[in-house]
């Protein structure tokens, strides 16, 4: 009897001890460094969260997002993530080959989910799409290789278009990359690209805001985090100049850009979530296959048109996915 009544008392603890761990797991709360260069690229941040309320994880409850903004400076993106190690983050979110770069070089042991334009491959992040074999996987989005396509559009937009002006950070290579694309097709299509260099925040905007009237007839995206965290003052910039405008995500000509053609961010976000559940559930980043984002979207903003004074020829309006009157 006594031996039946210590082996139920054993089993009742053990039962307990069970329910206990089972309770401590369902309320734990996941923390997660994000950090993106800011501008259009919130979209993303908004895309991992809406992604990853479908997959069950509610921002402030059964996980916190640690976001910070560098506003398109490099300089503050290597303290952040040192900051996320020493807080022992369950994972760290990057936005951006240069932001995701900077945080492998300057962690040494979190995981690393990211949303990046430039080959993760080339770019030395992971080993293979296959197997990435290290601590960083996530979602490759296309941006530079989509270049020659972007200007073939913007060239079918302004048939007159003979000199398109373009800033970007020669010390970037995914950036320098996008900009000789740029300038082979530029070359083919008869059009005088004008590069500008810019390697800070301040650099860009005294450069944008230099820009002669007449000196170009559009201004031209490529490839470059640190410039498209600026995408609303080369907007509110450009309106005033009645330049026209091409960029790669669809939320800057809702903003008032006048086209783009490219992915878009939020849904990169979106599918970047799963990454972020697998990695938090136990599996290892170097066993999960990198996903190439493969979806384009065109988008024109008609108000923009009318507001710089121009016209957008049928042909343009009928391949657009998007039309914002």
């Amino acid at each position: 009897m006594k031996k039946n009544v210590a082996v139920l008392t054993f089993c009742a603890v053990l039962f307990a001890l069970s329910f206990s761990a089972d309770a401590q797991q369902s309320n734990k709360v996941y923390s997660i460094g994000v950090i993106y260069p800011g501008g259009p690229f919130s979209a993303v941040v908004e895309g991992l969260r809406d992604g990853l309320k479908e997959l069950g994880y509610e921002d402030g409850k059964q996980i916190r997002l640690e976001i910070r903004d560098t506003k398109g400076e490099l300089n503050a993106v290597k303290e952040a993530v040192k900051a996320f190690e020493r807080d022992k983050v369950n994972l760290i979110y990057t936005v951006a080959t240069s932001i995701t770069v900077a945080a492998k070089e300057s962690t040494s042991a979190s995981p690393i989910v990211f949303a990046v334009a430039g080959d993760p491959v080339r770019n030395g992040l992971i080993q293979s799409f296959a197997k990435p074999g290290g601590r960083l996987t996530g979602v490759y989005y296309l941006t530079g290789d989509l270049t020659p396509k972007r200007l073939e559009i913007l060239k079918e937009i302004l048939p007159k278009l003979r000199k398109a002006v373009t800033f970007y950070n020669p010390n970037n290579p995914v950036s320098a990359d996008a900009a000789r694309l740029g300038r082979e097709a530029a070359q083919q299509m008869k059009i005088q690209l004008i590069e500008r260099h810019a390697t800070s925040v301040d650099e860009l905007r005294q450069g944008f805001q230099n820009i002669k009237t007449g000196e170009a007839d559009a201004y031209f995206s490529v490839s470059d985090a640190m410039i498209t965290s600026q995408a609303p003052m080369i907007i509110q910039v450009s309106l005033a100049k009645k330049l026209p405008t091409m960029f790669q995500e669809q939320s800057l000509v809702v903003a008032g850009g006048l086209a783009s053609y490219g992915q878009n961010f939020r849904e990169v976000g979106r599918m970047s979530a799963k990454y972020v559940q697998k990695v938090l559930t136990g599996s290892p980043p170097k066993d999960l296959r990198v996903e190439t984002a493969d979806k384009f979207e065109m988008a024109i903003n008609l108000k923009t048109a009318k507001q710089i004074g121009l016209t957008i020829p049928p042909t343009a309006l009928y391949q657009a996915d998007r039309i914002i009157k």
